[in-house]
């Protein structure tokens, strides 16, 4: 096996510098400690198998069932928002002017807002945008904050500096303060909005993935590959990365619902998603003083950012508890 082997040249070049013998040549390395390719596929396949993920996701999910309940939850409610003008036939915008802000009523099960619309399919349609908001800015500030966190953490020194001291910056304020700074900055729309959670999500996972980092770059099989000359971007995306995965897995499913609730609180202070598009922040927003008169179609939407809520975190804190090691018996 190669590690064996890159042990054994360790201890026969400590010998040497005890000893006093020049080190010259490579006979005294054993054969085949020198094949960088061997040594990368089988330290890959030993620490960061793939298989081995998917294995712990499927044997929580196996004996977890209140993780399994919010994956069919989380799930349900992405096809609902994919599928939507299969579900409801009705024109997000159509306005029955009979019907405002009603309780449910025929054609309308969860009632209208104030201009007469539908509320069930304008939740739909607005479940696209929140779970869009949650999900695509989790995953923009995932990736740069776990490329700035392995730069940080391999690298060091300076680079290390000055990407925690921004870092540090941007964790100091709370996120929701900052996105409002950015969405006043650039301006109303979603754009603004994915823009803003993008920018204020990196700094907590490159902070998380620098501390692992820190404390994989001293496994043998990193300096073993360190001092046979492999690339320091193969060393961190094919050794160091594929160990983070699990830790990433659980930050994402933590992290999407902060986006949402962000998202949600952005609409409804006015600066998020702008009519004639909607969201449910938004339309909370919209029937907030109707909720004497029609709760049904006030409170719908902030049941639904409740529910969709409670079950990323309840799956986020299924996974932790099977993924994290220090937290296994």
């Amino acid at each position: 096996m190669g590690l064996r082997k890159i042990d054994q040249a360790a201890d026969v070049l400590a010998d040497k510098i005890v000893s006093g013998f020049a080190m010259e040549g490579s006979d005294w390395i054993p054969e085949g400690a020198t094949e960088p390719v061997s040594i990368e596929e089988e330290a890959e396949a030993e620490l960061a198998p793939d298989e081995t993920l998917k294995e712990q996701i499927f044997s929580m999910f196996r004996h977890n069932k209140l993780a399994l309940v919010s994956a069919i939850i989380i799930l349900l409610f992405i096809l609902l928002t994919i599928f939507a003008p299969l579900i409801s036939p009705c024109d997000p915008n159509a306005q029955d002017m009979y019907n405002r802000a009603s309780n449910p009523c025929e054609g309308h099960i969860l009632g209208t807002d104030s201009l007469g619309r539908d509320v069930f399919t304008r939740m739909l349609y607005g479940g696209r945008v929140s779970l869009m908001v949650g999900l695509l800015p989790t995953l923009i500030s995932m990736v740069l904050g776990t490329i700035l966190g392995l730069i940080a953490g391999f690298v060091g020194g300076k680079t290390d500096n000055i990407i925690m001291r921004i870092a540090d910056v941007l964790m100091a304020f709370p996120s929701l303060l900052l996105a409002m700074l950015v969405s006043y900055t650039l301006g109303k729309g979603m754009l603004t909005i994915f823009i803003a959670l993008s920018f204020v999500g990196w700094a907590s996972t490159a902070r998380m993935v620098r501390s692992e980092v820190l404390s994989l770059r001293e496994k043998e099989y990193v300096e073993a590959a360190t001092s046979i000359g492999v690339k320091r971007s193969t060393i961190m995306f094919r050794h160091i990365l594929p160990n983070c995965l699990s830790t990433l897995v659980v930050l994402f499913t933590m992290n999407v619902p902060a986006n949402i609730l962000t998202e949600s609180s952005l609409s409804f202070l006015g600066i998020g998603a702008q009519p004639p598009s909607t969201s449910w922040g938004l339309l909370v927003f919209e029937m907030k003083k109707y909720l004497t008169q029609a709760p049904v179609p006030t409170l719908a939407p902030g049941i639904a950012i409740l529910i969709l809520v409670v079950a990323f975190n309840f799956l986020g804190d299924a996974l932790r508890d099977q993924l994290d090691p220090s937290l296994k018996d």
